[in-house]
C-alpha cells in the first residue's frame, strides 16, 4: 500500500514509534564515535562472541564484516526470507533496546542511507522521508498488521520493497507478492472456502486486482469484497 497512509497507524504502533529515537533528534544526528565508524558492532559489544547464538561457529573479528561471508544483508533486494537481517533489526530496534537507526546505519539526508563501515547505499531519503520510514518500521517491529506478520516469518523490508529504501507513495506490485505467495492459481486453490467455493477472494468476478487493495502492510488489512457483500464472513491476515 501507499506509505502516505501511515498517518492512520493504530495507537499501539504510535507507542512503539515513541520507543524509537527519531532520526531527527539531536542525539541521532550526532556523528558516531570513531569505534562505531570503523565497526558498528564493537561500539556496543566489547565481547562479540557473547551475542552469538549457542552453537554458532567461532567468528574472527568483532563487527558486521565478520558476518557477511556467511550472511546476506539483502543488498540484492530479492523477494525471500532473510533471517539474519530480520533478527538483527527485531533485536536492536525492538522495545527492549530501541536503538537509533544511526547506531548501525550511515545516513546523510538526501544523499545516502547505508551501513557504517560498508561502502553501500540503499537510496537517498530526506529527513521528511526518514520520519515516515521510522513510523513504518515501528509497525514492522511491533504491530498486528501484515508487516509484523512478515517480520515473524523472517521477511525484512528488502523482501517486499527491494534493495532501495522505500519512499512515500511507494507500493508493492503483485508479481513481488506472488514470488513468495504464488503462483496465482495455487494461491486461489489455498484460499478457496470449502462451504462456499465461489466465495474466493483470489478468484473472484473482479479478475486480477492489486494485492494491496485488501492487504495493507502497515495498516489494518480489509477484505474489499465486504464493501458490497456485507453478509459474507471473510477474514484476512493483518485485519480485525
Amino acid at each position: 500500500m501507499s506509505m502516505s497512509r501511515q498517518k492512520r497507524l493504530a495507537p499501539h504502533v504510535k507507542t512503539a514509534l515513541a520507543l524509537l529515537c527519531l532520526v531527527l533528534s539531536p542525539a541521532a544526528s550526532a556523528k558516531p564515535s570513531e569505534s562505531q565508524a570503523s565497526d558498528g558492532c564493537a561500539g556496543c559489544h566489547a565481547d562479540f562472541s557473547s551475542v552469538l547464538p549457542k552453537g554458532h561457529p567461532a567468528v574472527n573479528g568483532t563487527g558486521l564484516a565478520s558476518c557477511l561471508p556467511c550472511h546476506s544483508l539483502g543488498q540484492a533486494g530479492e523477494a525471500k526470507k532473510n533471517g539474519f537481517s530480520t533478527r538483527i533489526h527485531l533485536t536492536h530496534a525492538g522495545p527492549q533496546l530501541h536503538l537509533e537507526c544511526v547506531a548501525c546505519h550511515g545516513y546523510v539526508s538526501g544523499k545516502s542511507f547505508g551501513l557504517i563501515g560498508q561502502s553501500i547505499s540503499w537510496g537517498a531519503p530526506k529527513d521528511e522521508d526518514m520520519a515516515i520510514i521510522k513510523e513504518v518500521f515501528a509497525s514492522w517491529v511491533n504491530s498486528s498488521y501484515t508487516d509484523h506478520l512478515h517480520a515473524q516469518a523472517m521477511v525484512d523490508c528488502a523482501g517486499c520493497h527491494g534493495k532501495e529504501v522505500p519512499l512515500p507513495d511507494t507500493t508493492v506490485e503483485n508479481n513481488r507478492c506472488l514470488t513468495c505467495h504464488g503462483p496465482q492459481d495455487q494461491l486461489a486453490a489455498r484460499s478457496r472456502p470449502q462451504d462456499f467455493p465461489k466465495r474466493n477472494p483470489h478468484d473472484s468476478h473482479l479478475g486480477e486486482i492489486a494485492c494491496t487493495v485488501c492487504h495493507h502492510a502497515h495498516a489494518e488489512s480489509k477484505v474489499y469484497c465486504l464493501d458490497c457483500h456485507r453478509n459474507f464472513t471473510m477474514k484476512i491476515p493483518g485485519g480485525k
